[in-house]
């Protein structure tokens, strides 16, 4: 594929008008229509790249959980838009002035990279408050109406078009794709879960429970290990639970397991706690309101529960007040994720990416134009698709 950078046919054109960049063949993207409609593919034979923006050529994009709650209509979205963002790819074009890496370097073309899910203005006041995640204007990745001059708007694409002030982080040559594409959504995502605890509990030497051993439980009881905690998962399904120890878990619980029972909760608890079988840091990533309250019930005095899971609505956890006042509990929502845990994500991907079966993770890998079956196919934490 060849990229040709074509200046407009203005003289000294204002910047906001950007630089016309065009693609041969034509990028292509795949549309998400809305509910009821499978994907159609859309040429875009040319983006304009304004002062700032990066155009990349996706390597490999994964299929998170909610691409696939958008197209079965539990997430809310403003179709037609291009889903995906989780991915990894490869800078092909600069808008004028160049890009930087969160770290400072000035983006060079060819170099790979992983991009954050969102884009923060950086001048309101959630941004100047630290809490660019939820900025005020805050657009996302496979999450935008598809626009004129934002086109190639998500990772289910030949290309994505990244914006002016997005968080870009440099990746090695040597990691797998497969490894890498979770990291701007399910790693990151984690990374800011773990520090949402750890501000409040020492990871060092803590009893962590963990509900949920899809790519974000597998990815947090990598992480917590590596911070020195012993980790309990909580997950209904006998394979996911055997993935959870090869991930670093000390024990695997199923949380359908009746009363008494050697598998239940409990049990494994105490097994794997000893003297102290109340864990301090329970981290919620199954997306199940039950598995929330029953990290609550298990918790220590003095615990957290970071709840991470549970992103679009559905029913309240019953939480009386008293119970939280006399066991000093700390609840703590984390939601999307700042650009230092995107950075953490790649580091720690970097550092433990063999020492843990992170590329096994993804299953089958799909054609761009077989989205569809992607989204629909459920073997495997991650499914991927390759333009």
């Amino acid at each position: 594929m060849t990229i040709k950078a074509v200046t407009p046919r203005v003289v000294e054109p204002p910047a906001r008008l950007g630089m016309g960049v065009s693609v041969y063949p034509s990028a292509t993207a795949m549309v998400w229509p809305g509910d009821a409609h499978t994907h159609e593919a859309v040429a875009v034979p040319g983006v304009r790249l304004a002062p700032g923006d990066v155009l990349v050529e996706v390597e490999l994009a994964t299929v998170c959980g909610t691409d696939v709650e958008a197209v079965l209509g539990h997430r809310r979205t403003q179709a037609p838009l291009v889903l995906g963002h989780e991915q990894v790819g490869r800078v092909v074009a600069l808008g004028r002035g160049g890009a930087k890496t969160t770290d400072g370097h000035r983006v060079s073309l060819g170099e790979r990279i992983v991009w954050s899910a969102a884009v923060p203005c950086g001048r309101c006041v959630r941004c100047r408050r630290g809490l660019q995640q939820q900025c005020l204007s805050l657009q996302k990745y496979g999450h935008e109406r598809m626009r004129r001059g934002w086109e190639l708007s998500g990772g289910f694409a030949t290309h994505t078009h990244i914006l002016d002030g997005t968080p870009l982080v440099r990746v090695p040559e040597d990691i797998p794709a497969e490894v890498l594409a979770p990291a701007s959504c399910a790693t990151a995502s984690v990374a800011a879960a773990i520090e949402a605890a750890a501000e409040l509990v020492p990871l060092e030497g803590a009893l962590v429970l963990i509900a949920g051993a899809g790519m974000l439980g597998l990815t947090a009881t990598a992480m917590a290990v590596e911070a020195g905690a012993r980790v309990v998962v909580s997950e209904p399904i006998p394979e996911r639970r055997e993935s959870a120890l090869a991930f670093g878990a000390s024990g695997a619980a199923d949380p359908a397991a009746p009363a008494g029972s050697p598998t239940g909760l409990a049990a494994v608890l105490a097994k794997t706690g000893g003297r102290t079988p109340a864990p301090t840091v329970s981290l919620e990533l199954s997306g199940s309101p039950a598995a929330a309250r029953s990290l609550l019930d298990a918790l220590d005095v003095g615990g957290v529960l970071v709840l991470v899971g549970q992103s679009v609505p559905g029913p309240d956890l019953g939480i009386a007040p008293d119970a939280l006042i006399r066991r000093l509990i700390t609840i703590r929502g984390v939601h999307n994720y700042a650009s230092r845990h995107l950075e953490q994500a790649v580091r720690f991907l970097a550092d433990a990416w063999q020492r843990y079966p992170f590329a096994e993770q993804v299953g089958e890998t799909f054609a761009l134009a077989d989205v569809d079956a992607a989204l629909a196919a459920r073997t495997h934490p991650r499914v991927a698709v390759r333009p």
